[in-house]
């Protein structure tokens, strides 16, 4: 392909962008850590240099926004390409509502507006979207598609009914089906209402899974049964997707996942079945819902953490082992390493033990109380001082939009059932950038709901692989 970028790409990435530069409608299922956002901006220049589009909507999530805006097209963008960039803002002073009317503004620049996929939720956002959209020959990209996969949504809903606005569309994750292959809908329907040839939601429903009634509460719901014809659904995304994994295009190692298994403690037994008595009454309850059935998991999964929330509120310690085997694994690595927790009081507890053991500085944290202006500061720490060995945080805060590819260890503390969270955090340390084989550790608590979690990980892993088209591979 002969243009002239400003970062070169990869074999993989110049396919892409043969496959997709000119279509309409696009979508780049590419593994993270393959460099999606530059095949994106690449795409983007040159539909500019074509004459083609003079504007752009980049749909991401809250936490990757900034690395659109203060990293990813500063970076790959070419400088002969001159452009009013913007980040959305709700609330707004004079100065920046005067930034942002800059978008609408007559000339020759490339005009790219960068907003917050939860913006659309709002009439304010959604309406100020629209209006862009109509004052140019626009490209609208939505970054982690699966943030639109519900079509019930508001959100959904509005990006949707704003995508014909955009003469070019285009999505991009890493895993678009992270619970079943029903979560394609909606992502395909933003592209092109008929791209799955399907009039509604509830056809591509039937062709696609086989659904079962249940009786309960005197009304009935319908659920899943089994998926069916997997195979014609992978061969329709073809059409107008390209699929890649790093292991197909990149010379990044391989992952190694390892599991540790530790037991509960007496004490630990003594509360867990107790619990677990009290949650196998209330889900044989005539009032259970699947609020209430979550919640009870989530209780027991506390209890095998080592904690639990009494009746009155207060968070009550319970003896574990988890934490000493944290600090056994981290003793016996070398170099840097992350730790992921399920829960904030966890994170408040592994920091202290690893600063008691490595000493002040050893350690930064990155979850949702870390403060704003120190998130990025403590990336650049762990990336760049020796001395700060271990980032410990939540994959709901930190498993998005950052790079961490100094670390070669990656410990799950505990894990959720969000198979979306938890390949998005895999993958800040397994990226470009990384040299070395990253190893994953699972802390597992034997005959628990941990052991639960990860089988309906497993699962949702083998439905996304046959979707894709794609061979099973080993994971945890």
């Amino acid at each position: 392909m002969n243009y002239k970028f400003k970062t070169k790409p990869y074999a993989h990435q110049l396919t892409a962008l043969e496959k997709s530069w000119n279509k309409d409608n696009f979508a780049y299922f590419m593994e993270m850590g393959t460099g999606k956002t530059k095949v994106l901006i690449d795409n983007l220049a040159m539909l500019y240099d074509k004459g083609r589009v003079d504007g752009a909507l980049i749909v991401a999530p809250k936490g990757v926004i900034g690395t659109w805006y203060n990293q990813e097209l500063p970076t790959h963008l070419p400088n002969h390409i001159e452009n009013v960039s913007v980040l959305w803002q709700p609330n707004i002073n004079k100065k920046q509502k005067e930034k942002l009317d800059t978008l609408f503004e007559t000339g020759e620049d490339l005009h790219i507006l960068i907003m917050n996929v939860e913006a659309f939720s709002t009439e304010k956002g959604t309406e100020f979207a629209k209006k862009f959209l109509r004052s140019h020959k626009s490209l609208v990209a939505i970054d982690e598609s699966t943030t639109i996969k519900n079509p019930k949504a508001k959100r959904t809903k509005n990006i949707t009914d704003l995508s014909h606005l955009a003469k070019y569309r285009r999505i991009m994750t890493g895993s678009p089906v992270t619970k079943n292959p029903l979560d394609l809908y909606s992502q395909c329907e933003f592209l092109h209402p008929y791209l799955l040839d399907f009039t509604s939601y509830y056809a591509f429903r039937n062709r696609y899974a086989e659904m079962k009634t249940l009786h309960m509460h005197g009304r009935q719901i319908q659920i899943v049964s089994h998926f069916k014809n997997l195979g014609e659904l992978s061969d329709t995304l073809k059409n107008f997707s390209y699929r890649v994994l790093k292991e197909d295009c990149l010379d990044l190692p391989d992952k190694i996942y390892i599991k540790r298994n530790i037991s509960l403690t007496t004490e630990q037994q003594k509360v867990y079945e107790s619990m677990k008595e009290k949650a196998l009454a209330i889900l044989n309850g005539k009032q259970v819902t699947s609020v209430s059935a979550l919640t009870q998991l989530m209780r027991l999964h506390q209890i095998t953490c080592g904690h639990f929330v009494a009746d009155d509120g207060s968070v009550q310690e319970v003896k574990s082992n988890r934490l000493n085997e944290l600090m056994d694994v981290l003793e016996e690595i070398e170099g840097k390493a992350i730790i992921w927790a399920h829960y904030q009081h966890d994170i408040k507890k592994i920091i202290k033990s690893i600063e008691k053991v490595h000493g002040p500085g050893s350690v930064v944290d990155y979850y949702g109380l870390t403060a704003q202006e120190h998130r990025q500061p403590n990336i650049k720490k762990f990336q760049e001082d020796d001395k700060c060995r271990f980032l410990v945080g939540t994959p709901q805060t930190g498993g998005y939009g950052i790079t961490l590819t100094q670390a070669n260890t990656v410990v799950y503390y505990s894990n959720g059932y969000d198979l979306e969270k938890r390949l998005q955090s895999e993958d800040r340390a397994h990226r470009i950038g990384q040299k070395k084989s990253v190893t994953y550790v699972d802390i597992m608590a034997e005959e628990t709901v941990d052991e639960k979690i990860v089988k309906a990980l497993r699962k949702k892993i083998n439905i996304a692989s046959e979707v894709l088209g794609e061979d099973l591979r080993d994971w945890i």
